[in-house]
């Protein structure tokens, strides 16, 4: 097989490797981001005070810090994670974060004569956020959210520091074993781009069939 394609059946399973993280992970950063972005609107003190000291704590830290923090710090307190776990809890935290205040804002950007409209008819607190603000917020959430899931496909790459057999893992060890440096990173590059037109694509899909949120 003519280089680089004699590389390219390894640096697939890297590639299936990093869409599984960025599945995972994409699933954890997205119920926090509801949970916590929600939370940031209660009116409960409390529940505002833990909710906003977890978003500035993992907005205002490293990733590469919190992933070795969560993989060898927290052993020496008794809580042991497997690399994948802790890579994939790492990303969920870190972006998890940024989506909050991406669901936040989306939903406080919803005009409140639609917020008095709802009172107006009578829905209590529970149904105008799901019927009224709720439709309208995810229309605004999609290009950011595109965005932040583009970028925890690309962070996953810092998983190859906890030996997690990603793309980039992997294609160190290539690079270590043919040494052809250029061929491997350029084939690298090449699949990063590849892995992230799905969202960006999807992205746009969302985007041009709005109906379902009107």
């Amino acid at each position: 097989m003519p280089y680089p394609f004699d590389i390219l059946p390894l640096m697939l399973r890297g590639a299936l490797q990093t869409l599984i993280v960025t599945a995972a992970a994409s699933i954890v950063a997205a119920a926090l981001s509801f949970a916590a972005g929600l939370a940031r609107l209660s009116r409960n003190g409390a529940i505002q005070l833990v909710t906003t000291i977890y978003i500035e704590i993992f907005r205002g830290t490293s990733l590469l810090v919190q992933m070795f923090w969560i993989f060898f710090a927290l052993p020496l307190i008794g809580i042991t994670f497997s690399s994948f776990v802790a890579g994939t809890v790492a990303l969920g935290l870190n972006f998890g974060a940024y989506g909050a205040e991406i669901v936040r804002s989306a939903i406080v950007a919803v005009p409140a004569a639609q917020k008095e409209a709802g009172i107006a008819l009578g829905f209590s607190s529970f149904q105008r956020m799901i019927l009224i603000v709720l439709p309208q917020a995810l229309v605004r959430m999609v290009p950011p959210f595109g965005n932040l899931f583009i970028d925890l496909l690309k962070a996953t790459s810092l998983l190859s520091l906890i030996s997690i057999s990603e793309l980039t893992f992997t294609s160190y060890l290539l690079r270590s074993a043919v040494g052809r440096t250029a061929e491997v990173f350029t084939v690298l590059l090449v699949l990063y781009f590849l892995l992230s037109r799905p969202i960006v694509y999807g992205v746009k899909w969302i985007e041009n069939h709005r109906q379902w949120a009107v």
